[in-house]
């Protein structure tokens, strides 16, 4: 199977200037917005099933040229307007971030900015080489995705042969660096690797980090999403409750996406994500920054609004904002919530392009 690249696809425009008093920002729905999410590459030296299928991201893939890419400083400026907006969280995502060449120099240059935790998602493998690094630049928080411990599984759902021991010697190396309450996402798909989630939460118990699982989206058009390969995350709870038993925990922060659990015996607690079965849409405060510069209002997006033109005309900050104000303030998404089948059959754009 072949797909159209969707950074080849046309973008929306820029709405006109908004006219938005300074401060933060609300959407037709009343969700402000508070985290922004930015894609440093779209490469990633993993081919999982549900993100990057080898059959359609092979060779022969067009992936983007350096120069289209946003350098550090362009991303920056976008975030530190994105924060005087009210964004309290930066996740730097990708493809794999950590392949973005100097990344621990964008995680410096963000650390700066006031009241906001940085966060990063990786596979972890090239954490032993760069978790002390990321820590001194000022990165607050990390987060490794794992969908197995079974290693012929996972060396099957990544699709590059890469083993278990690699990701777990880069969540040791996290920990090692200084970083607390790791957290280790599992995305779960029905009849692929369902079978280790008692595992999964049988060995990250006691460990101080925080598993969390994901049900299978469709997100993109490539990875051939189907509804009966959703697990529920209820059946989640209730397969590892048969063996730890838990109990719900009230969520962090308002608009938190995990749903949360605890061990009743004290071993620490794990979390869920419900997209598919229970849409949270109505809280939802994410907006994303590709990574060549388009501004996407939803994970299941079709389309973004492009602002690396606007930062490579010469535009100053009050032109820039007033964009991401129009975005923002006209936004209504709530994919989640009138999912069908017709509607998961859409394009839509690639995780690995937008990252989680």
């Amino acid at each position: 199977m072949k797909v159209i690249p969707i950074h080849n696809t046309a973008s929306l425009p820029l709405p006109e200037p908004a006219s938005v008093q300074d401060g933060p920002l609300f959407d037709r729905r009343g969700r402000n917005v508070r985290d922004l999410r930015i894609s440093v590459t779209d490469r990633c030296n993993f081919r999982c099933v549900y993100c990057m299928p080898r059959e359609v991201f092979d060779k022969d893939y067009p992936f983007l040229p350096r120069t289209q890419l946003l350098s550090f400083e362009e991303i920056y400026r976008v975030a530190r307007l994105f924060v005087e907006r009210g964004v309290r969280k930066i996740r730097i995502t990708g493809g794999e971030p950590l392949l973005r060449k100097d990344i621990e120099r964008l995680i410096g240059m963000l650390a700066k900015l006031d009241d906001v935790e940085i966060t990063l998602t990786t596979n972890g493998v090239l954490l032993p080489k760069l978790a002390q690094t990321l820590r001194d630049a000022g990165l607050h928080r990390v987060t490794v995705s794992l969908d197995a411990l079974d290693d012929q599984l996972f060396r099957s759902m990544n699709d590059a042969d890469y083993p278990v021991a690699r990701v777990l010697e880069g969540i040791d190396a996290a920990k090692s660096a200084g970083f607390d309450a790791i957290k280790v996402n599992m995305v779960v798909k029905r009849g692929s690797n369902d079978q280790d989630i008692v595992p999964m939460a049988g060995h990250f118990r006691n460990s101080g980090h925080i598993l969390r699982f994901i049900e299978f989206m469709d997100v993109g058009a490539s990875n051939g999403w189907k509804m009966d390969e959703v697990l529920p995350s209820r059946d989640v709870i209730e397969r590892i409750g048969t063996h730890f038993p838990l109990e719900p925990i009230d969520p962090n922060y308002e608009g938190e996406v995990a749903e949360r659990w605890r061990y009743r015996d004290g071993g620490g607690e794990i979390g869920v994500i419900s997209s598919v079965t229970q849409a949270f849409c109505s809280t939802c405060t994410r907006i994303r920054l590709s990574t060549e510069g388009k501004l996407y209002t939803c994970l299941f997006a079709q389309q973004g609004h492009d602002l690396r033109d606007l930062l490579r005309s010469g535009a100053d900050d009050r032109r820039l904002d007033a964009a991401i104000a129009g975005v923002w303030t006209q936004r209504d998404d709530r994919y989640s919530e009138i999912r069908t089948a017709a509607t998961a059959s859409r394009p839509k754009i690639e995780m690995s392009y937008i990252g989680g």
